[in-house]
């Protein structure tokens, strides 16, 4: 018995193909005994482009560019083609490239009555199972809920006055102290607002929000919080220079 080392090679090879024509990426197994005309005929029946407007690129398990496969005649095992490395076609004619461009797509938009007569529609199947906006009791209490929370907001907001030194505390920020600067409905949200002067710069502006100024302050002293975070109160501000003349 002699130490030679014997290579078998698989018959079947399995690649990667891509195109010019998809963006997507498929595998398949050929005989490494076909010709490249041959393995044209069979990436048509897969790509559905023209073998005579085919070029093939060979690249390797790891992407590299190896070699064109340009003789119609070679072995497909003539290649140094390998188990996932990959062949790139492009096809020459661009007939079929356009179809990947959506945009030169004619969209299909079915009207309005004739969605909503459909039973097998998105839309239908939440009316039959009440989901989303079609749960009426479920709608129905949300907004009775946002309802009855904003008359508490407005009831909080009439109880407090500008002027007044305040506690705010908002849920996952820290606690802070400041005095009221406006009560009232804002443009850039819907509801009631306590604008706030913080004794220390963890707001957000100077009293300005988008181009509309509601009071004045220094710039990051300002910010607006709902009126159910503030609490009204003997709240003095810190003299942080107490240890100092």
């Amino acid at each position: 018995m002699d130490g030679g080392v014997t290579v078998v090679t698989n018959p079947v090879v399995n690649v990667r193909l891509t195109s010019s024509i998809s963006s997507f990426e498929v595998q398949r197994r050929f005989n490494r005994g076909i010709s490249i005309a041959e393995l044209k005929g069979k990436l048509e029946m897969v790509l559905g482009a023209s073998p005579s407007c085919m070029d093939l690129e060979l690249f390797s398990v790891s992407d590299t560019f190896l070699q064109k496969m340009d003789n119609n005649e070679a072995l497909l095992g003539s290649f140094p083609v390998d188990d996932d490395c990959r062949i790139h076609v492009t096809d020459r004619s661009g007939q079929m490239s356009e179809f990947s461009d959506v945009s030169k797509v004619e969209k299909f938009e079915l009207p309005e009555d004739s969605y909503e007569k459909r039973t097998d529609s998105a839309r239908s199947f939440m009316k039959k199972h009440r989901v989303g906006v079609y749960n009426e009791e479920e709608m129905a209490k949300k907004k009775a809920d946002l309802a009855a929370r904003e008359e508490e907001q407005k009831a909080a907001a009439d109880a407090i006055s500008v002027g007044s030194r305040c506690q705010v505390q908002v849920s996952g920020q820290p606690t802070k102290l400041g005095t009221v600067m406006y009560v009232g409905t804002a443009d850039f949200k819907p509801g009631y607002w306590v604008g706030l002067k913080y004794d220390e710069p963890m707001g957000k502006h100077d009293g300005t929000v988008n181009g509309k100024q509601y009071f004045e302050c220094e710039d990051k002293y300002g910010g607006f919080v709902k009126p159910l975070n503030v609490t009204v109160g003997d709240f003095p501000e810190e003299d942080f220079g107490i240890d100092e003349m």
